[in-house]
Protein backbone atom coordinates (compact mmCIF):
# COMPACT_ATOMS: atom_id res chain seq x y z
CA UNK A 1 0.00 0.00 0.00
CA UNK A 2 1.40 3.44 -0.96
CA UNK A 3 0.70 6.54 1.12
CA UNK A 4 0.77 9.83 -0.73
CA UNK A 5 1.55 13.02 1.16
CA UNK A 6 1.16 16.49 -0.18
CA UNK A 7 4.28 18.66 -0.68
CA UNK A 8 3.03 21.04 2.04
CA UNK A 9 2.68 18.32 4.66
CA UNK A 10 6.24 17.17 3.89
CA UNK A 11 7.55 20.75 4.41
CA UNK A 12 5.78 21.44 7.71
CA UNK A 13 8.27 19.53 9.90
CA UNK A 14 11.17 21.21 8.09
CA UNK A 15 9.60 24.68 8.54
CA UNK A 16 9.05 23.95 12.24
CA UNK A 17 12.68 22.88 12.66
CA UNK A 18 13.94 26.02 10.91
CA UNK A 19 11.70 28.27 13.05
CA UNK A 20 12.94 26.56 16.23
CA UNK A 21 16.58 26.96 15.15
CA UNK A 22 16.08 30.66 14.37
CA UNK A 23 14.35 31.24 17.72
CA UNK A 24 17.09 29.44 19.67
CA UNK A 25 19.77 31.34 17.78
CA UNK A 26 18.13 34.68 18.58
CA UNK A 27 17.76 33.81 22.25
CA UNK A 28 21.36 32.64 22.45
CA UNK A 29 22.75 35.80 20.89
CA UNK A 30 20.67 38.00 23.21
CA UNK A 31 22.03 36.20 26.24
CA UNK A 32 25.67 36.26 25.15
CA UNK A 33 25.83 39.94 24.18
CA UNK A 34 26.81 42.33 26.98
CA UNK A 35 23.97 44.57 28.10
CA UNK A 36 26.19 47.67 28.10
CA UNK A 37 29.91 48.01 27.71
CA UNK A 38 31.42 49.62 30.77
CA UNK A 39 33.93 52.43 30.26
CA UNK A 40 37.41 51.50 31.47
CA UNK A 41 40.31 53.85 32.08
CA UNK A 42 42.79 50.97 32.49
CA UNK A 43 44.63 51.74 29.23
CA UNK A 44 44.99 55.47 29.96
CA UNK A 45 48.13 57.15 31.34
CA UNK A 46 48.06 57.32 35.15
CA UNK A 47 48.22 61.13 35.09
CA UNK A 48 44.74 61.43 33.58
CA UNK A 49 42.98 58.66 35.51
CA UNK A 50 40.11 59.79 37.72
CA UNK A 51 40.76 59.02 41.40
CA UNK A 52 38.92 56.25 43.26
CA UNK A 53 35.61 57.29 44.80
CA UNK A 54 34.14 58.50 41.49
CA UNK A 55 31.98 56.73 38.91
CA UNK A 56 31.12 57.40 35.27
CA UNK A 57 27.93 59.46 35.07
CA UNK A 58 27.81 60.14 31.33
CA UNK A 59 29.83 59.30 28.20
CA UNK A 60 29.73 61.69 25.25
CA UNK A 61 31.41 62.03 21.87
CA UNK A 62 32.38 65.59 21.01
CA UNK A 63 32.45 66.36 17.29
CA UNK A 64 33.47 69.81 16.18
CA UNK A 65 36.27 72.24 15.54
CA UNK A 66 38.99 74.21 17.25
CA UNK A 67 39.99 77.71 16.20
CA UNK A 68 43.66 78.76 16.18
CA UNK A 69 45.08 82.24 15.53
CA UNK A 70 48.54 83.22 14.31
CA UNK A 71 49.98 85.43 17.06
CA UNK A 72 53.30 86.69 18.43
CA UNK A 73 55.15 84.21 20.63
CA UNK A 74 55.24 85.36 24.24
CA UNK A 75 58.54 87.08 25.10
CA UNK A 76 59.99 86.29 21.65
CA UNK A 77 59.86 89.42 19.48
CA UNK A 78 59.46 88.79 15.75
CA UNK A 79 58.43 85.13 16.20
CA UNK A 80 54.91 83.83 15.70
CA UNK A 81 52.97 80.67 16.47
CA UNK A 82 49.47 79.18 16.21
CA UNK A 83 47.62 79.85 19.47
CA UNK A 84 44.56 77.93 20.65
CA UNK A 85 41.55 80.30 20.62
CA UNK A 86 38.67 78.00 21.53
CA UNK A 87 36.56 74.91 20.82
CA UNK A 88 33.07 74.53 19.40
CA UNK A 89 31.57 71.02 19.40
CA UNK A 90 28.36 69.06 19.66
CA UNK A 91 28.24 66.46 22.47
CA UNK A 92 26.44 63.27 21.43
CA UNK A 93 25.59 60.22 23.52
CA UNK A 94 26.84 56.79 22.40
CA UNK A 95 23.77 56.34 20.16
CA UNK A 96 24.55 59.59 18.29
CA UNK A 97 21.81 61.75 19.86
CA UNK A 98 22.89 65.29 20.76
CA UNK A 99 22.91 65.77 24.55
CA UNK A 100 24.87 69.01 24.81
CA UNK A 101 27.56 71.35 23.52
CA UNK A 102 31.16 72.23 24.32
CA UNK A 103 32.49 75.72 23.65
CA UNK A 104 34.83 78.41 24.93
CA UNK A 105 36.61 80.35 26.16
CA UNK A 106 36.33 79.56 28.92
CA UNK A 107 35.95 75.85 28.14
CA UNK A 108 32.30 75.14 28.96
CA UNK A 109 30.32 71.89 28.81
CA UNK A 110 26.57 72.54 28.56
CA UNK A 111 23.81 69.94 28.70
CA UNK A 112 20.64 70.28 26.63
CA UNK A 113 18.81 70.66 29.98
CA UNK A 114 20.57 74.02 30.50
CA UNK A 115 22.99 72.95 33.24
CA UNK A 116 26.62 73.77 32.45
CA UNK A 117 30.06 73.90 33.99
CA UNK A 118 33.63 75.01 33.51
CA UNK A 119 36.67 73.18 34.87
CA UNK A 120 40.32 73.47 35.90
CA UNK A 121 42.91 71.43 34.03
CA UNK A 122 44.78 68.94 36.22
CA UNK A 123 46.82 66.98 33.66
CA UNK A 124 47.47 66.22 29.99
CA UNK A 125 49.28 63.30 28.33
CA UNK A 126 50.21 62.54 24.70
CA UNK A 127 47.52 60.67 22.75
CA UNK A 128 49.22 60.17 19.39
CA UNK A 129 50.66 62.20 16.53
CA UNK A 130 48.20 64.68 15.05
CA UNK A 131 45.80 64.42 18.01
CA UNK A 132 45.09 66.72 20.92
CA UNK A 133 46.45 65.32 24.19
CA UNK A 134 44.44 63.32 26.69
CA UNK A 135 43.16 65.64 29.39
CA UNK A 136 41.83 65.44 32.94
CA UNK A 137 39.96 68.41 34.40
CA UNK A 138 38.38 69.01 37.80
CA UNK A 139 34.86 70.35 37.39
CA UNK A 140 33.83 73.62 38.98
CA UNK A 141 30.34 73.66 40.57
CA UNK A 142 27.63 73.41 37.91
CA UNK A 143 25.42 76.35 36.97
CA UNK A 144 21.77 75.35 36.80
CA UNK A 145 20.28 72.00 37.73
CA UNK A 146 20.50 68.94 35.53
CA UNK A 147 22.98 66.49 34.02
CA UNK A 148 26.02 68.61 34.94
CA UNK A 149 25.03 68.89 38.61
CA UNK A 150 27.49 66.98 40.79
CA UNK A 151 30.07 66.33 38.05
CA UNK A 152 33.49 66.01 39.71
CA UNK A 153 35.87 65.29 36.80
CA UNK A 154 35.87 65.21 33.01
CA UNK A 155 38.29 63.15 30.91
CA UNK A 156 39.05 63.88 27.25
CA UNK A 157 39.97 60.59 25.55
CA UNK A 158 39.70 58.76 22.18
CA UNK A 159 41.07 61.77 20.32
CA UNK A 160 41.13 62.36 16.57
CA UNK A 161 42.77 65.50 15.21
CA UNK A 162 42.54 69.00 16.64
CA UNK A 163 46.19 70.03 16.68
CA UNK A 164 47.43 73.40 15.41
CA UNK A 165 47.30 73.85 11.64
CA UNK A 166 50.19 72.75 9.44
CA UNK A 167 49.94 76.04 7.52
CA UNK A 168 52.72 78.56 8.08
CA UNK A 169 52.28 81.15 10.83
CA UNK A 170 54.54 84.11 10.05
CA UNK A 171 54.62 87.83 10.84
CA UNK A 172 53.05 88.31 7.37
CA UNK A 173 49.85 86.41 8.29
CA UNK A 174 49.67 87.40 11.96
CA UNK A 175 46.02 87.61 13.04
CA UNK A 176 44.90 84.94 10.57
CA UNK A 177 42.56 82.29 12.00
CA UNK A 178 42.39 78.64 11.01
CA UNK A 179 39.72 76.09 11.98
CA UNK A 180 40.72 72.47 12.60
CA UNK A 181 38.23 69.57 12.85
CA UNK A 182 38.46 67.19 15.81
CA UNK A 183 36.64 64.48 17.73
CA UNK A 184 37.03 63.39 21.35
CA UNK A 185 35.14 61.41 23.96
CA UNK A 186 34.28 63.43 27.06
CA UNK A 187 33.70 61.18 30.06
CA UNK A 188 31.83 62.85 32.95
CA UNK A 189 32.37 61.52 36.48
CA UNK A 190 30.47 62.05 39.74
CA UNK A 191 31.22 61.00 43.32
CA UNK A 192 30.39 57.32 43.85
Amino acid sequence: MTIHTSPISRLLPLAGAIAAAVLLSACGSMMSSPSKSMYSQDSLPDSIKVPAGNKVAMETVGVGEITYECRDKANMPGQTEWVFVGPKAVLNDRSGKQVGTYYGPPATWESNDGSKLTATQLAVAPSGTGNLPYQLVKANPAMGTGAMTGVTFIQRVALKGGVAPAAACTPANKGERQIVKYQADYIFWKAA
